[in-house]
């Protein structure tokens, strides 16, 4: 019971002031992941850049978050969890200035990869602070309060990004995370205590190389793979056999040598296991979702872009309603449960989804956000405690580092995935539509229609037609998205509940 112990000793003001103080460059990174997209026209205009070129701007920031945080426990093990706290926090916030400042594509490229690298120890260096700060009674409301930052930052990230944009310049997208990050940095040094050092601890270099580069090229295929028609494209089935080698190398080198990159004790963990499945479930939603509505409301249904921001709160006043709610539920209630009811009003948050059409209403659209938001606040909580429930203290820094890899694999690949569907399903349904446009067609034939040898009426007719085959595409990709969600729900079982203040050894 050490953690338990260390976490008593903390008083419980100084623990409420801890958890707000990590919640900061939580929700800076959350935020900066998603806030940039919005963005990316006004910068690729002003930077000259192509499409492609500026689309680097969030697959660097990816690949460097991909490359770096698996070494988060070895990092924090050696120069210590206050150290590399405040080396990530400051790096961060420089790149955020530096970013600001770039003046070409290649600066900005340069210097948000150097972001993304620093960013990518916050979430997990956060979250393992937390949960040694409180006892293990505790930490479902502490994971609360953290949660609002990893899950609120990806929802707001797009609100806040259309608004600067609009009102300020891009540039602004970045340099909103300077006064947040010296207020972490200033919280910080006065309140996270530092940790133990694991001395010269050694690292394995063969098993990160093999993972860092397994890590990327995978990124690099979900973050390209839609643009590239996937495997019809060489450079794709190139980064799918590089990632599937680095992770045999990487498996086959850990099995064998005896100081894995990664402790094998963390695979011997059933709910740590499960956890980062239901992780990366959970995310792989979350993040299609936040991919598909907002060009869903700009493009299709022609909503301006600060009202599309807009209609997207009532998703995060969903989330933290969510996540306080778990926060007060008794403990003797299974999370278990809890969580099963979360992933099943997240369901009905995307079949209400499935029922929108052309004409749906702002009514319709708050209410299955809020549905959404509410039942993925719900579900964030319970699986963060309950995922490291069980594991070794000494292995939280590396498990909360393998957790957040997992969760961004579960984001990208959710993208990736629906947007392709997207891709294609509006392909399938313009050509179904179009095909019923002819003159053949009675009645389109009526005389009380528009003559169809008209160039304005065709030219109409074909918007209308655009307008309802993305509508469909839209609509078939929730339907995929509520079915996903629910095929999560066995998953559940496997998890082992807590029993009375058990504590990780």
């Amino acid at each position: 019971m050490k953690s338990d112990a260390a976490g008593a000793a903390v008083p419980e003001n100084r623990r409420f002031l801890i958890n707000c103080v990590v919640m900061l460059p939580t929700v800076m990174h959350s935020v900066d992941i998603t806030i940039a997209a919005v963005a990316l026209p006004s910068m690729q205009g002003a930077l000259s850049a192509t499409q492609e070129q500026i689309s680097w701007i969030l697959t660097s920031y990816v690949l460097a978050v991909a490359i770096v945080t698996p070494a988060t426990g070895w990092l924090s093990a050696r120069l210590g969890r206050r150290r590399l706290f405040l080396a990530a926090v400051g790096g961060f916030t420089l790149a955020s200035m530096l970013c600001g400042l770039a003046s070409g594509l290649g600066e900005i490229l340069m210097f948000r990869f150097l972001q993304g690298g620093f960013g990518a120890v916050l979430i997990p260096l956060s979250q393992a602070v937390i949960l040694d700060t409180y006892p293990s009674r505790e930490h479902g409301r502490a994971m609360a309060i953290w949660g609002v930052g990893v899950m609120a930052g990806p929802i707001i990230g797009p609100t806040l990004g259309a608004y600067l944009t609009e009102f300020h310049g891009w540039r602004w997208v970045f340099f909103i995370n300077l006064p947040i990050g010296v207020l972490a940095l200033a919280g910080i040094a006065g309140f996270v205590p530092e940790s133990d050092r694991g001395g010269r601890r050694a690292f394995d270099i063969f098993g990160f190389l093999a993972l860092a580069g397994a890590l990327t090229c995978l990124q690099l295929v979900m973050d390209r793979g839609e643009r590239r028609d996937w495997f019809a494209d060489s450079t794709i089935v190139v980064g799918v056999s590089a990632a599937l080698v680095g992770f045999y190398l990487y498996v086959a080198h850990s099995l064998t040598t005896e100081r894995p990159f990664l402790d094998r004790t963390l695979f011997r963990d059933r709910n740590f296991i499960v956890g980062l499945m239901l992780g990366f479930s959970v995310h792989l939603s979350l993040y299609a979702t936040v991919a598909l509505i907002p060009p869903l409301l700009q493009n299709v249904l022609h909503y301006p872009v600060l009202t599309s921001g807009v209609l997207f709160i009532p998703r995060a006043i969903g989330t933290l309603i969510g996540m306080f709610a778990v926060s007060r539920i008794p403990r003797y209630v299974d999370p278990r449960g809890v969580i099963a009811m979360g992933l099943l009003i997240a369901s009905y948050g995307l079949w209400e989804m499935t029922q929108f059409t052309l004409d749906v209403g702002e009514s319709d659209i708050v209410w299955s956000g809020l549905c959404l938001g509410l039942g993925l606040g719900l579900v964030f909580v319970p699986v963060s405690t309950l995922t490291f429930s069980t594991l070794p203290r000494a292995l939280r820094t590396e498990g909360t580092g393998l957790y957040a890899v997992v969760r961004s694999l579960g984001a990208s690949l959710g993208i990736s995935v629906f947007v392709t569907f997207l891709v294609r399903d509006i392909q399938a349904a313009r050509a179904t539509l179009a095909e019923s446009v002819s003159p053949y067609n009675q009645f389109l034939r009526s005389p009380h229609l528009p003559n169809l040898g008209d160039g304005q009426v065709l030219l109409k007719l074909g918007s209308v037609i655009e307008r309802e085959a993305e509508m469909v595409a839209y609509v078939n990709d929730f339907w995929a998205l509520m079915f996903a969600t629910l095929a999560v729900l066995p998953l559940v079982l496997l998890i082992k509940p807590p029993v009375g203040d058990t504590e990780a050894r």
